[in-house]
């Protein structure tokens, strides 16, 4: 099973696995979260991260999410990843984690363009028409 990392702001990751724990009924197995405060030195994160990683890592990779492409979290990240066994995407939001909490008993890189899909596609326009169609097939 591929682990999964969420590196973010504060306690972000942390409300993340709560929402996912809600959804998916329980915790899920292999994911743990990693919250960066203002204070942090990157420098010195680095080396806990990379033992994350690892104990993650159960020969089948390490995918990691983080918030803000660019942000300290994203930057960290970025230094872990290695092709084949840790992949990182930056974005992170929960259809994102729950997509790819569904898809990781297969290969690493699929599941990065499904979490990928996931997190796109879970971000949604609320129009006036989109909202009746939705209370229209709702209610058929």
């Amino acid at each position: 099973m591929i682990g999964i990392l969420i590196v973010a702001h504060g306690d972000l990751g942390e409300s993340l696995i709560d929402c996912a724990t809600h959804v998916m009924g329980s915790r899920p197995p292999l994911l743990e979260q990693f919250g960066i405060d203002i204070h942090d030195d990157p420098s010195t994160l680095l080396p806990v991260m990379q033992k994350v990683v690892k104990d993650l890592d159960d020969g089948h990779g390490v995918l990691i999410l983080s918030d803000i492409y660019g942000a300290t979290p994203c930057n960290i990240v970025s230094k872990l990843v290695k092709k084949n066994s840790v992949e990182g995407i930056a974005g992170v939001n929960l259809p994102m984690l729950v997509r790819a909490l569904t898809y990781r008993n297969g290969d690493l890189a699929k599941l990065a363009d499904k979490a990928l899909s996931g997190g796109q596609e879970g971000v949604i326009n609320f129009t006036e028409v989109a909202c009746k169609e939705a209370w229209t097939k709702e209610a058929s």
